[in-house]
């Protein structure tokens, strides 16, 4: 091989070994993302949780409130 050919798989080689590397950065990046993702919707679904039994909560109390204008009324 020439030395011209050498010196353009170098080259070839060298940015294939870069965008690796950006590729591999790229890559933690995103699971890092992931994982933040992860902990907002596990976040998200207690808060939703915790919002369905308050809601729960109310809707008893209303209900009992109505329970007792109805034997009031009677």
């Amino acid at each position: 091989m020439s030395l011209e050919l050498l010196e353009k798989l170098e080259s070839r080689v060298n940015n294939a070994l870069e965008t690796l590397e950006i590729t591999q950065l790229e890559l933690e990046e995103e699971k890092l993302r992931g994982v933040e993702l992860e902990q907002q919707r596990d976040n998200l679904q207690s808060e939703n949780q915790r919002l369905k039994n308050e809601l729960a909560e109310w809707h008893q109390k209303v209900e009992g409130l109505l329970g007792k204008l109805t034997v009031d009324v009677a």
